[in-house]
């Protein structure tokens, strides 16, 4: 039998070099290269190739049903799986260190352990008593679910033979899980994937739901990069900042549910706190007076989000003006800037320009490009945009506002919330609310409504003379 011969193998990508380099030929990452047994070659004259078995093929036409869901009691967590936890499933959560995943993890288990099905939490990081410490300050002690310690795959699954499957299995993290077939330190490429095929095969032949805990490098994705994702059936990522109590639970792959969609948490002394009604906590402490300010109908997956959106505008003191954005993308907020220049005259990309998403959520779809605007004028102008008032629409490069997806079902969300009129693009309809509507076609009409003259040749111009600035 051939011996494993040793190579050197991309943490990042996943390619094999034949010597050690400081750079990946592959992908380009630095520092990536490790030193790990490589399955001996499977070509040469010695090698017999037997038949292959024959397998039957079938149509689309099916009457299965959709599988069965196993809810947690975590409606949150059970919306963004897509109902709650389909049977024989792997599902993949990230998150940076400290947002919380084991806490939700442990949470969402033993709410399920309690309504009467069995949970095994298995954890690779801490021991079982550091669980149970964690366990009774959320008050979960009361709990049955079953705890564990372990790193080897093989011990593992050997527990888990012994008995009846469990319902769900939570293994944190994926990347402590090392096998014996790989000579090869935790951690590594070839232990990630070995170690999650293990699991995912146990999970599709018993009917567990598999709760994968994934580490995330410095760039935000999960490690071990897409050798683990293209695993699951699902990838969840858990966001958050340190600085915020919430957290937010997004979908970004599942094959059982819709993807984008969210669900948000609050960060207590006790553990998670779900929050039903994102809108209302994220728009609950804002006066609406200040100028700058404007309120965002957004959708995130299937639920209908409101959200401000803050900016500032002020005179640089410096040779270029400044750009600094939280919650949104730099690139589509000088886009912005430079349709509000050309096509509604402002002279705003001369100007030190701040915008933030409140709450710590990271807006991203193009329907906020007209919230955004609203706030960039408002803040130019010093006039507030009414505080009863939410705005949304996509525009154009041509400075046209475009429709967005899901116009009724953002209006509808507004009214429910106390609002009473909307600035929204032309060709919006609505049924059902009482809502004033107030439509737009391009950045201009969204310039005269927040205060400013409707003029294609209005454009202003600063001189600087002996110190003194003359405005023309």
């Amino acid at each position: 039998m051939a011996r494993s011969t040793l190579g050197f193998v991309c943490q990042a990508c996943g390619a094999l070099h034949p010597k050690w380099a400081g750079k990946c030929d592959e992908c380009g990452a630095w520092n990536t290269l490790v030193e790990e047994a490589a399955a001996p070659p499977t070509g040469g004259a010695a090698r017999r190739v037997g038949k292959g078995r024959v397998f039957p093929l079938e149509g689309l036409a099916s009457e299965e049903k959709e599988p069965p869901r196993r809810v947690t009691g975590v409606e949150e967590f059970d919306r963004v799986a897509g109902g709650g936890l389909v049977p024989g499933s792997a599902l993949l959560i990230g998150g940076d260190p400290g947002v919380g995943k084991s806490t939700l993890l442990l949470q969402v288990v033993a709410s399920y352990a309690s309504r009467g099905g069995r949970a095994v939490y298995i954890s690779g990081e801490e021991a079982p008593a550091q669980l149970r410490m964690r366990a009774n300050r959320m008050g979960l002690s009361g709990s049955p679910l079953q705890l564990g310690s372990a790193t080897g795959v093989e011990d593992i699954l050997a527990t888990l033979s012994g008995a009846s499957p469990p319902g769900v299995l939570v293994i944190d993290s994926i990347q402590t899980i090392w096998t014996q077939s790989l000579d090869a330190p935790p951690g590594t490429i070839g232990q990630l994937r070995t170690a999650t095929q293990d699991l995912v095969r146990y999970a599709k032949g018993s009917g567990t739901t598999l709760l994968l805990v994934g580490h995330v490098t410095k760039e935000g994705q999960i490690a071990g990069p897409k050798a683990v994702e293209h695993l699951v059936d699902a990838v969840l990522y858990f966001e958050g900042e340190r600085a915020h109590q919430f957290r937010i639970l997004r979908a970004v792959k599942n094959r059982f549910g819709a993807t984008d969609e969210i669900g948000v948490f609050e960060m207590t002394g006790a553990g998670l706190a779900e929050v039903p009604n994102p809108s209302a906590l994220f728009l609950g402490d804002r006066s609406g007076l200040a100028p700058g300010t404007a309120v965002f109908a957004g959708i995130e997956g299937t639920r209908p989000l409101l959200v401000e959106i803050q900016a500032l505008v002020a005179p640089t003191s410096f040779g270029s003006a400044r750009r600094a954005v939280v919650g949104w993308d730099s690139g589509r907020l000088s886009m912005i800037l430079a349709v509000l220049d050309a096509r509604a005259g402002l002279g705003i990309a001369s100007q030190d320009v701040y915008l933030n998403v409140a709450g710590g959520l990271k807006v991203s779809e193009p329907a906020a490009d007209l919230a955004a605007a609203a706030a960039l004028i408002s803040s130019l102008t010093g006039q507030p945009v009414p505080g009863d008032c939410v705005v949304f629409g996509e525009i154009s490069l041509s400075g046209d506002v475009r429709l967005a997806n899901q116009g009724e079902l953002r209006l509808k969300e507004a009214a429910k919330l106390g609002f009473k009129s909307a600035i929204v693009p032309a060709g919006t309809k609505v049924d059902g609310t009482n809502l004033e509507l107030k439509p737009v076609a391009d950045v201009r009409d969204l310039a005269a409504i927040l205060g400013l003259e409707r003029n294609e040749k209005r454009k202003k111009v600063i001189h600087f003379t002996k110190g003194e600035a003359n405005h023309e």
